[in-house]
């Protein structure tokens, strides 16, 4: 990622809560096209998340820790806030003296953009203002959250406006927290009336389905664009009689990964 700092965008989205066994399931069905065309041979890449919750989970990621490949390691992260000691900073790692990704990013001219979806993006309070608080730009609505059956299309519509703002000279990092793998998410099952992994299954469908849009205006401004595109932590359905997460469970551990960049033309 080092070399291309300045010359590319950058695109970091978490589609949060999503599950890894119900990603790769649905990608190998064929039930998610878009991304079967954008990831990497085509199939996830099974990781383990630094924290098993949302805001934990986030300030790792902007600090360098994204999710971590399962195979042995040391492992060379992409990019790395400057500390003493760090031994899986290497030769391609980006190593920055800031405490987080986008003031580093700021700092070499980027304009940095949040759109939140889940609850700790909504600035609302002192909390949900953190992590925001981090870009030059935040924008989070009722409509972005975890209780609207369209919240990414609320979001790419947001996102739009933003976009045909920047200049095209200046380079862009964009953040998309994306909320509808978040329970509630039974909306997206016709007739279910709880939360299940076929629910959790439909909202990535959802998704699968506005997800050209946004790497369409992710593209949209001539510059290649480099993707960042992973789950913050899964979720339990029951698994050994737990639902949810902020637990020490496989299911919530264990989340699909990707990057890999686009061209202008690609979408």
């Amino acid at each position: 990622m080092r070399d291309l700092i300045g010359s590319h965008d950058l695109l970091l989205v978490t589609l949060d809560t999503l599950r890894f066994d119900v990603a790769d399931d649905l990608v190998r069905a064929g039930r998610t096209p878009t991304l079967a065309r954008v990831l990497p041979g085509g199939r996830w890449e099974r990781r383990h998340s630094p924290a098993s919750f949302t805001y934990a989970a986030h300030h790792a990621f902007f600090a360098g820790f994204l999710p971590t490949p399962t195979d042995p390691g040391p492992h060379q992260r992409l990019f790395a806030a400057r500390f003493p000691g760090s031994e899986s900073a290497g030769t391609n790692t980006w190593v920055f003296d800031a405490p987080d990704l986008p003031t580093a990013l700021r700092a070499e001219g980027y304009h940095t953009v949040c759109v939140g979806g889940v609850g700790f993006f909504n600035l609302r309070s002192p909390l949900g203002a953190v992590l925001p608080g981090l870009f030059a730009e935040a924008h989070w609505e009722p409509e972005f959250g975890v209780t609207a059956p369209d919240c990414l299309d609320a979001q790419l519509d947001r996102l739009t406006g933003v976009v045909d703002r920047v200049p095209t000279g200046r380079p862009l990092f964009t953040f998309l927290n994306v909320a509808a793998l978040h329970q509630p998410n039974r909306h997206y099952l016709p007739g279910a009336t709880a939360d299940d992994r076929a629910s959790h299954a439909a909202a990535l469908e959802y998704v699968d389905s506005r997800l050209d849009r946004l790497f369409a205006l992710a593209t949209a401004r001539g510059r290649p664009t480099f993707v960042i595109l992973c789950s913050d932590h899964g979720t339990a359905y029951g698994e050994d009689g737990h639902t949810g997460h902020r637990i020490g469970h496989d299911v919530v551990w264990t989340v699909p990964y990707a990057h890999f960049t686009l061209h202008p033309g690609d979408t």
